[in-house]
């Protein structure tokens, strides 16, 4: 009896691992962070606009489990912009960061790069995150492969 128990147990322990969905695109949002943090919350970057070293929080605030789909769009400078749809917990993220961070920056990296700074001037209930351009085409064909396109059922 004891033998069937723990083969149940590590049964039941490894199934998420099995189960879990492996991810093409990583999809970033960081909030600009204290400069005063330690290393071990904050980190420094340099900022695209102003050029200054901004302290943005290590952990990110919303990330590629929070996009139920997407939209993308040809930016006309070679590059590619996108709308992100989020889910519910993404929407509820991105809602309450909007208004605890009213007037500071928001970080987006794709797939490891740095695409654009956002600055949080309102609050976004909606859920819609945009980023007007910077993504690759090898961008777009990794997210098509991880989130249904806007306007269809995956």
């Amino acid at each position: 009896m004891k033998t069937f128990c723990l083969l149940a147990l590590a049964l039941l322990l490894a199934l998420p691992s099995g189960v879990a969905k492996d991810r093409h695109c990583m999809f970033r949002l960081h909030a600009e962070a204290n400069p005063r943090d330690t290393a071990v919350f904050a980190t420094s970057v340099p900022a695209q606009f102003s050029g200054k070293n901004i302290a943005i929080e290590r952990m990110p605030r919303i990330s590629e489990r929070d996009v139920a789909a997407f939209y993308p769009y040809s930016a006309g400078n070679g590059t590619y912009g996108a709308l992100f749809q989020l889910d519910d917990h993404g929407r509820i993220a991105l809602d309450a960061l909007s208004i605890e961070r009213r007037g500071s920056l928001l970080f987006a990296f794709i797939n490891g790069r740095p695409i654009t700074e956002l600055e949080i001037d309102k609050r976004v209930v909606d859920g819609k995150i945009y980023i007007a351009s910077g993504l690759t085409a090898a961008d777009v064909d990794s997210m098509k492969k991880d989130w249904r396109l806007i306007g269809r059922h995956k």
